[in-house]
């Protein structure tokens, strides 16, 4: 069993990344409700636990089966590789009502007596008022459990996408698949992308190209099987969401700290991987504008360097920074 994606020429040429903010909140979703799945988390869940006293999300959980199909139209694949929550929200408050319906009752089916309990029953008999209801729900779900981490977490992904954009470069894109994770793998045809999954899903692209877009909450799955008209789309794990919950300082060496000083050392440490200003500052509860004053130094210094990434800039260590706060 597994999902297949078949590429023609036009789609080899069309292979992009994107990081989605709606998606990540979906799986935020997902993940509270099956937390025992999810140990690197566990920091998460356990400080959002009271943003999440006040949120009823058995709603969008109903369309959540363990196995099955959840609505592509309560979380479509983005729509650009930059894209806000408020526009991908937008794009859910104006599905089509009657191909929602179809999407909501192929996502109740999975779940045996869901298409006859009311919620469901409400959903089917009146899908516009659906939409409109887990639009609004997932909006919430996105202020309380996303939003106040979002610079980490797009920090993180964007990292991902720089780090899988220049081993694109350097190993093309049948070797840069079989990176991003052991269920991804080519046939023998070398045009059919396989995806170790339960069920069976085909498709072919047909010249719209594959979306890569990296996840922090669907770890430990690999997501697609997309129907159209949506754009096809992988979800993989993002790298680096092991540390990701963990706070620089605490992993910064004492000998270190006091050779740089303990602000500019948390800083280089708490660069395993590309990051912003703005999300530095978040992750190790600094001002921006003292993290800024210590890249600037770490930068002249050659230990760190700086590119931009969309309408960020990224920080990341050079060699001698990776030596030097790896070996004291």
């Amino acid at each position: 069993m597994a999902y297949r994606l078949h590429f023609g020429e036009a789609d080899l040429l069309r292979c992009r990344f994107a990081v989605s903010p709606l998606w990540e909140t979906q799986e935020a979703v997902r993940t509270l409700a099956r937390p025992e799945r999810h140990g690197y988390q566990l920091p998460w869940l356990r400080r959002i636990r009271q943003a999440t006293a006040g949120l009823d999300l058995t709603p969008l959980w109903l369309l959540m089966p363990q196995r099955g199909h959840t609505p592509d139209c309560l979380g479509p694949p983005p729509i650009g590789p930059s894209a806000t929550f408020e526009e991908e929200i937008a794009a859910v408050r104006a599905a089509d009502p009657v191909a929602a319906r179809a999407d909501i009752a192929q996502s109740l089916a999975c779940t045996p007596g869901a298409s006859d309990s009311p919620a469901g029953r409400a959903m089917l008999a009146d899908p516009a008022r659906a939409v409109r209801e887990m639009a609004a729900l997932l909006e919430r779900a996105w202020r309380a459990l996303v939003e106040p981490d979002w610079p980490r977490l797009r920090a993180l992904l964007e990292a991902d996408v720089a780090f899988h954009s220049r081993r694109l470069a350097e190993v093309g894109l049948e070797g840069l698949l079989g990176e991003l994770n052991p269920r991804l793998a080519w046939s023998g045809d070398g045009r059919t992308l396989t995806i170790d999954r339960p069920g069976e899903h085909e498709r072919t692209l047909g010249g719209q190209g594959l979306v890569l877009m990296p996840s922090v909450f669907c770890w430990p799955e690999v997501v697609s099987g997309f129907d159209p008209p949506w754009q096809p789309t992988v979800a993989y794990p993002a790298r680096g969401i092991g540390g990701l919950w963990t706070r620089a300082a605490e992993r910064t060496p004492e000998s270190l700290a006091r050779l740089l000083g303990r602000g500019r050392a948390d800083v280089l440490c708490g660069l395993d991987e590309p990051a912003s200003t703005s999300a530095l500052a978040h992750g190790l509860g600094l001002a921006p504008s003292t993290v800024s004053e210590h890249l600037s130094v770490l930068r002249g210094s050659g230990l760190v360097v700086s590119r931009r990434y969309g309408h960020q800039v990224l920080y990341e260590r050079t060699p001698l920074g990776i030596a030097l706060s790896t070996a004291l």
